[in-house]
């Protein structure tokens, strides 16, 4: 190593080490929590290889989380945490086998924490991480006792809100950086961008897309190609059809199975007209069928009328190779980045 690329991962290395720290791994690289994928071999593989593994909880019953945990400790002894839906009926039993299993770092996604919940996940001194998509929500959380923040941009796959990740890091970071760790997440693709946002104040980042086609992702053969041969414009998101069932947009890649989702509103819309469900179980049915259209495309391979979730970066996901490169590529053009500011 040249004394410049060794400036570099000196550089990284030091702002990184908060986050790194904060996670109990290596480096202050999240794999984001993404169902089916985000499962025991994919989060064993990014732990085992100095990132911090999430998984991604979805709909599983308390049951299978535990099989899930249990089985991803088989695979590593690093640390990997767990990614929790807060509108899940069975929160605080997906919670309680968390804490069985004494996972270090519980993430609350897809909306504010409930009542006690947040008590009930740092009982046993787990560490919480909980998604701000606005500045003022950033503050909230902070107030209310999560140990971390993800500032997620619109650019990222699955469920999205509908600010950038430029502006929301430029928005939060200065604010709340020197508060709680927060991650960015939302478009990254490469290790210059994680420069940036490390350089901005980010403790680390979250990345997903990235890991889809690692080796050791079990997606569907179909579902890795789709993403190989996909653009940044092929990523769209949904469309909400009527404004009173709040429908958060998911971005995937554009194909048949975004008009049946159309369909799917049209028929949990007609059911919340006509009295037969409450606003909240219309909700979980169309989490549901996201889960049910997502598995179709990760596991089935069906990525014509599945869901095949994926972010802006996706562009940037050019070979199936082992997680470990992944990791050790986006590291090396990090360093690279904060090398050249320092010529």
């Amino acid at each position: 190593m040249n004394q410049t690329s060794s400036i570099g991962a000196e550089r990284l290395q030091r702002r990184m080490a908060r986050g790194a720290a904060f996670l109990g791994s290596e480096v202050a690289i999240v794999c984001g929590a993404m169902s089916w994928v985000s499962e025991r071999n994919l989060v064993a593989a990014i732990s085992n290889a100095g990132g911090f593994g999430l998984i991604a909880c979805g709909a599983m019953t308390p049951e299978l989380l535990d099989r899930e945990i249990a089985a991803t400790k088989l695979l590593t002894d690093k640390p990997f945490g767990v990614n929790l839906i807060t509108m899940h009926p069975a929160l605080f039993d997906l919670i309680d086998v968390c804490t069985r299993h004494a996972v270090g770092h519980v993430v609350l996604a897809g909306g504010l924490p409930p009542t006690g919940s947040i008590d009930k996940i740092k009982a046993d001194g787990a560490k919480l991480i909980c998604f701000a998509p606005a500045l003022s929500l950033a503050k909230k959380l902070i107030r209310s006792g999560v140990d971390a923040l993800v500032v997620e941009g619109m650019e990222a796959g699955g469920h999205i809100g509908p600010v950038s990740t430029s502006v929301l890091a430029q928005e939060i970071l200065p604010e709340v950086a020197d508060k709680v760790p927060v991650f960015v997440a939302g478009g990254i693709g490469r290790g210059e961008a994680i420069a940036a946002y490390l350089d901005m104040g980010a403790a680390g980042v979250q990345l997903g897309t990235r890991f889809v086609c690692a080796t050791e992702s079990i997606a569907h053969a179909n579902f890795k190609k789709a993403f190989l041969r996909a653009s940044a414009r092929d990523a769209v998101a949904s469309v909400q059809l009527d404004s009173r069932l709040p429908v958060i947009p998911v971005r995937a890649l554009k194909n048949a199975g975004a008009e049946l989702f159309t369909a799917k509103q049209r028929e949990v819309a007609l059911s919340l007209d006509e009295g037969k469900v409450a606003m909240l179980e219309a909700q979980l049915q169309i989490e549901h069928y996201w889960a049910g259209a997502l598995r179709r495309a990760v596991i089935d391979g069906d990525v014509e009328h599945g869901s095949v979730m994926a972010g802006q970066s996706v562009g940037m996901v050019t070979k199936e190779e082992p997680a470990a490169e992944i990791i050790a590529s986006l590291m090396d053009e990090a360093a690279a980045a904060l090398a050249q500011r320092a010529a």
